[in-house]
């Protein structure tokens, strides 16, 4: 605009933002700049592949696509039991602890031939992130509550996303092979969450399976897909693709590798891409059996090779017509996103009075996303007015000498969850002295995130009053300086102890009790009523009617 910089800072200034000649302002305020210098602000315009969000219909070849069921509920409840079941395969031994802490998808073929997804989410209370992605993308929901167990806090946190995200539920009362079963309780608590049996002349589906007897699993298939059949599910089997990517993570031989559902036409090995605000093109497919596929349909969850960096979960994925395209829109993405991170405040915010905590600075490497970011949701959730965690970095990967020389600049609490340091970050914590803590069930790395923050608390003095002494005369002894000549008054006075005089009613001294006299004989400890000598480290202006208070403090640990 050839203005000076000085004048546009000062006028941000009487709009009460503080912005030096090096933030970011936001697009409104810039136009408003613009036009009140008096000239006419052009917008950029901006390379969208949304533009033609609005008038999608689905192009070339339609056909009848695979219902995405997310299997859902509490923690604990047979959920990937279930699913192993459906497939015949064994995750839950893989996992630490029997928890799920990854988003898996399998596909599942019934015995008429048509292929079902699932996509097992995660139970545990951190993954809330995950499970409402996992809610995003799907058609219907399969809500296991343990037939024993009844409606849990999760369970009613699953009903809420499958609710919010507009999609049918179909509940599975799992372990209904047990003595203790108690189905007519279940259906009637889940009337309060508006989802009623049709037995109780309702909509919903119930199906009474048991994973490991694998009963009813057939007719668990069967409402899948009557409940897909009403939905009339249809997709593309030769557009470009488009999808979600599940999970990405960072492989040792492999490099990035994401797992996407196609939710669109037809991926094609070779087809260039971009996904989040990273693009590739496709240099491999590996289904869900681990075997090396060349296209994959819609509703089919591939994992993909050939990504320029890990892309976040739950990112769209878009195939482009070719490099050039692909390049130039991740390009724009990558600068609009951190042109959203705008530097510029408002000045009542700036310069609010903030309280000091103690921080304690956590980097995090995981496996997967999805893990590090709901480790990071839940040490977020982690809150006290004295402390607080800050994640200076959470990433997915080895822990390499990069993070540990991070750790060790900024004293922060190294976690890998269910990834180990390559050799040479493992000789340099050893050099540095860095203390890598590993982890593998989340439940455990909260722990220690809590431990590690009441460690920075101050600790909370306990004083226990032992007895008090009152001042009768005071003597100078040569050796010793003066003593006090007192009476002890209640409880009794120990030697070595804590003490504080106490001078009509205001404390004048704290400090320790040197030695104790009685009759020219030194004594640990005196009783009520009797009379000593008393010398004070590093006091002598006592006088007379003073009072000498005797006392044990201890130091107790707080917790958060």
């Amino acid at each position: 605009m050839a203005e000076k910089s000085s004048d546009i800072i000062k006028f941000l200034f009487n709009m009460k933002v503080v912005a030096t000649i090096n933030h970011n302002i936001d697009k409104d305020t810039a136009e408003y700049i613009v036009k009140e210098f008096g000239h006419h602000p052009i917008l950029e315009e901006k390379p969208s592949i949304e533009k033609n969000k609005s008038n999608e219909k689905i192009k070339g070849e339609v056909k009848t696509r695979p219902p995405v069921v997310t299997i859902m509920g509490h923690v604990d409840h047979g959920k990937t039991s279930l699913l192993d079941s459906l497939r015949d395969s064994n995750v839950v031994s893989g996992e630490h602890g029997g928890i799920t802490q990854h988003i898996g998808a399998y596909q599942v073929q019934t015995d008429n031939k048509k292929l079902i997804t699932f996509i097992d989410t995660p139970g545990h209370a951190a993954f809330t992130e995950m499970r409402a992605r996992g809610s995003k993308i799907t058609d219907i929901v399969v809500l296991v509550v343990a037939a024993d167990d009844g409606i849990k806090p999760q369970t009613v946190e699953a009903i809420k996303h499958a609710k919010a995200a507009n999609v049918p539920i179909i509940v599975a009362i799992n372990k209904c092979d047990l003595p203790e079963k108690n189905i007519s309780k279940i259906k009637n608590e889940m009337m309060q969450h508006e989802l009623i049996a049709e037995d109780l002349s309702g909509d919903t589906l119930f199906v009474e399976v048991s994973a490991i007897k694998k009963i009813n699993l057939d007719k668990l298939k069967e409402s899948i897909l009557l409940q897909s059949e009403i939905l009339d599910l249809k997709a593309s089997y030769s557009d470009k693709a488009k999808g979600v990517v599940i999970e990405s993570k960072i492989d040792k031989g492999k490099g990035p590798v994401s797992t996407i559902l196609i939710s669109n036409g037809k991926l094609k090995r070779g087809d260039y891409f971009i996904c989040g605000d990273t693009w590739g093109k496709i240099r491999a497919m590996i289904n869900y059996e681990g075997k090396i596929v060349d296209e994959a349909l819609p509703s089919m969850p591939v994992e993909i090779l050939g990504m320029n960096s890990s892309a976040y979960a739950g990112a769209e994925f878009i195939v482009t017509e070719d490099e050039d395209e692909a390049k130039k829109l991740a390009e724009f993405r990558k600068n609009s996103s951190s042109k959203n991170k705008t530097l510029v405040k408002d000045k009542t915010t700036l310069f609010e009075d903030k309280k000091d905590k103690e921080e304690l600075n956590i980097i995090i490497k995981s496996d997967v996303q999805g893990s590090s970011e709901a480790l990071k949701m839940a040490i977020t959730k982690i809150e006290h007015k004295e402390v607080e965690a800050k994640i200076i970095l959470s990433d997915i990967g080895m822990i390499n000498e990069t993070d540990v020389s991070l750790a060790k600049a900024s004293s922060a609490v190294l976690i890998g969850f269910n990834v180990k340091p390559n050799r040479e970050a493992k000789k340099l914590a050893e050099e540095q002295k860095v203390d890598i803590k590993y982890f593998n069930i989340i439940y455990e790395a909260l722990d220690y995130v809590e431990k590690s923050l009441s460690g920075l608390l101050e600790p909370d003095i306990k004083e226990t009053v032992l007895g008090s002494a009152e001042i009768q005369k005071i003597f100078k002894v040569s050796t010793a300086g003066k003593i006090a000549g007192s009476k002890v008054i209640s409880g009794e006075i120990k030697s070595k102890s804590k003490a504080r005089i106490i001078r009509d009613g205001v404390v004048v001294y704290s400090g320790e009790i040197l030695s104790i006299f009685r009759e020219k004989n030194q004594v640990k400890e005196v009783g009520t009523g009797l009379e000593c000598g008393i010398s004070i480290k590093d006091f002598i202006d006592f006088k007379e009617k003073d009072v000498i208070e005797s006392y044990l403090a201890e130091e107790v640990q707080r917790t958060i």
